[in-house]
């Protein structure tokens, strides 16, 4: 049976299946949905999807909104949902977090997949300019469409993926 649950926590969907669980760890901006392709091609395999802090269907939940309080919430969904046998699977903002959790040495990680991540830690290099920019690139439908054009993917997209990033990016 496949459950979605709604608590303090962040929202995530779980559906049981064979193998260790594969959690997946959207982007900034991204939602448990930017998972869907990937999962549709899982079936029957246990998979974890996560609406994290302040995105998508967990938008109303109360900050801080750091790094380091998405992954003790990833820790406290996997908790609740009884994942205890599972790899991380995170792109690029959720790769961050992934980093963050493994560091801990959590029992029953068995290893993760990075997509498009950096170091956990910002690199000190990122001007003041580049910070500016990146807080307003969920301000409007255009910001989003062009940080995705130009900044999230290199390859064109079909049109239901392209509207699902800008409708998940201006529901934070």
């Amino acid at each position: 049976m496949d459950t979605t649950q709604q608590t303090p926590l962040p929202t995530y969907d779980h559906r049981p299946g064979a193998g260790p669980t594969l959690v997946f760890l959207h982007y900034w901006g991204g939602s448990a949905r930017t998972w869907d392709l990937v999962v549709g091609r899982l079936a029957g395999r246990d998979v974890l999807t996560v609406d994290f802090r302040g995105w998508s269907r967990s938008s109303a939940l109360p900050g801080p909104y750091t790094l380091g309080q998405l992954a003790d919430d990833t820790l406290a969904v996997l908790a609740e949902a009884g994942v205890t046998d599972y790899v991380l699977v995170g792109h690029s903002m959720g790769g961050k977090v992934a980093q963050l959790v493994a560091a801990t040495r959590p029992a029953g990680l068995r290893g993760m997949v990075l997509v498009g991540s950096g170091p956990a830690k910002p690199a000190a290099q990122i001007t003041p300019e580049y910070q500016e920019a990146l807080s307003h690139a969920y301000d409007s439908a255009e910001s989003v469409a062009g940080a995705r054009d130009h900044v999230l993917t290199a390859t064109e997209l079909p049109e239901p993926v392209r509207a699902q990033i800008v409708t998940d990016s201006r529901t934070a």
